[in-house]
């Protein structure tokens, strides 16, 4: 097969699962998707089409509701990133007159124009899904929300924000569309973008585990055809490229797909971001949807952690522990709740819990998935004598990236009581292959509760968290609170909203309550 044709089948058969992955949901009556449809919609965004519930439908990441989206599918053989000037080139996508950002704005015209009863852009995304991702060092990459995939307009059109960096972006999208500065507002709202780094074996893999949940018929691995692949194309031949709930359900019973739902695992999701592809209502028994509480990593209300988020997560996963024996989780979550999550099912909690780890796809990690292997990097310990006067201990644990010098730079002019840095790193050095299995996430949680007790050597100081890991390593760290002692949690600015630096979330264990009466220990209690 000639490399060409090749690669037209490859990104025919991409397109195909990304929809078999979308209409699924069509057959989970909690689902939030009433409608899909496999090219159809405005030229350029006719890929796929997704309509939700509006009681249902997802947000985007400025918690305004997003009723329709319209998704060009791009699929690239080999690797490989783009930026904001690939928009304005037509041959970014395959094409000689008309770029990405110019089908864009036809598109939002033409969706405006039909009226679907929401107010101009609102609900309205026009979303790029491809295996290629945002080149690392173009100011597109920082435009875009990591949780949302949309376009953060705060930064886009600030004049005050990295003035010539994003006014150079709105100046080249300006001219290039022959728009004022609100229009580009109106269109750079509307779009989003999603990288989805997984092989069209991974993606088969996946659709595999979304059919027997909500009763498709399963094709084994072993066989090479995949009919789900041609099958929406024969459909399309025949005029059949928009399904509702029964219609879909009608297409897939004439051609024999529906099984009964073996359902599986229940699957408990707790969420303060949104998935681009993989939304844990879509396959979980239970969503804790905390989202609505950030600003991207920013917490809304400085006493959320302890008034209400924590509360919040306590009961939802006490519910779901007594009801399952062996719990699996899906934490798409910021660090300090994989830690609380851990905290709350804790070693001594009697329950067995498997959690969904992303790493290439999604796996199963468990703390017996595998027999342990000797060669698995351990940690690396270096202590740093900051303040031999000062109590608490500063703890930096760099699995997936190295924080000692964020973590230093912050304790040294925000945190004047942490007299000692430990600093924890896989001997293999920092990385995403650092961590392999649960086991081994485990095990790491293990040494990394040591050295922590060591380092206090039987003292109460408190434990200042900074962790760039895998939430299930998080996770587990957790479930060993009580031995760690009180220990507060820091996340990082990675968006870049702020300065860049940490911010305190969660103390645990909870503080006291403070008293009415007692307005500096309530102020103290707020900052936490």
């Amino acid at each position: 097969m000639a490399p060409a044709v090749a690669a037209r089948r490859e990104g025919d058969t991409f397109q195909a699962r990304i929809f078999w992955l979308h209409a699924a949901r069509l057959l989970d009556p909690e689902s939030g998707v009433s409608r899909v449809g496999f090219e159809t919609g405005p030229k350029s965004f006719d890929d796929i089409r997704i309509v939700y519930d509006p009681a249902r439908c997802p947000n985007d990441h400025y918690g305004r509701p997003v009723q329709r989206e319209h998704i060009q599918c791009k699929w690239h053989v080999t690797q490989g990133s783009y930026g904001y000037a690939d928009l304005v080139d037509p041959a970014f996508i395959n094409a000689t007159t008309r770029s990405f950002l110019q089908r864009a704005r036809d598109a939002r015209h033409k969706v405006v124009s039909e009226g679907i009863g929401v107010p101009e852009d609102v609900g309205i995304r026009f979303k790029l899904v491809s295996n290629w991702m945002l080149e690392r060092t173009d100011p597109l990459r920082d435009l875009v929300s990591q949780r949302s995939g949309g376009i953060r307009l705060e930064k886009l059109c600030s004049p005050s924000t990295e003035k010539r960096r994003f006014g150079r972006v709105r100046q080249v999208w300006r001219e290039h569309l022959d728009i004022d500065e609100d229009e580009l507002r109106c269109l750079a709202q509307t779009l989003a973008f999603g990288h989805d780094p997984r092989s069209l074996d991974e993606l088969r893999g996946d659709l595999d585990e979304r059919f027997a949940r909500v009763g498709l018929r399963r094709i084994p691995a072993n066989q090479n055809a995949f009919p789900y692949d041609d099958l929406v194309f024969q459909w399309l031949a025949q005029g059949r490229r928009d399904f509702d709930r029964a219609g879909f359900r009608d297409a897939c019973a004439r051609e024999g797909l529906l099984r009964p739902a073996q359902g599986g695992r229940s699957v408990y999701g707790v969420k303060s971001f949104e998935h681009a592809f993989d939304r844990l209502e879509e396959r979980c028994h239970a969503v804790l949807d905390l989202v609505p509480a950030f600003d991207a990593r920013y917490i809304r209300q400085d006493d959320d952690w302890r008034s209400t988020l924590y509360p919040r997560l306590k009961t939802f996963l006490s519910d779901a522990a007594r009801a399952e024996p062996r719990l699996r989780l899906a934490l798409d979550a910021h660090t300090t709740l994989a830690f609380a999550a851990g905290s709350i099912i804790h070693v001594k909690a009697g329950r067995e819990v498997e959690l969904e780890q992303r790493v290439a796809g999604r796996q199963i990690w468990a703390a017996d998935d595998q027999a342990p292997d000797p060669a698995w990097p351990t940690f690396a310990t270096e202590t740093v004598e900051l303040r031999p006067d000062q109590p608490d201990i500063a703890v930096a644990l760099g699995l997936t990236h190295d924080v000692a010098a964020d973590m230093r730079a912050y304790v040294e002019t925000s945190l004047p009581q942490v007299g000692r840095l430990l600093i924890l790193r896989p001997t293999t050095g920092p990385g995403r292959q650092s961590v392999a299995c649960g086991r081994h996430a485990a095990g790491l949680a293990d040494a990394a509760t040591d050295a922590v007790r060591a380092a206090k050597a039987g003292g109460s100081a408190l434990v200042h968290l900074f962790i760039a890991a895998p939430n299930a390593f998080t996770f587990f760290l957790g479930q060993r609170r009580t031995a760690l002692g009180t220990v507060r949690l820091y996340e990082f600015d990675f968006d870049g909203d702020g300065n860049r630096s940490y911010m305190p979330a969660l103390t645990l264990p909870l503080p006291p309550a403070p008293s009415a009466d007692d307005p500096a220990s309530a102020s103290s209690a707020m900052r936490r």
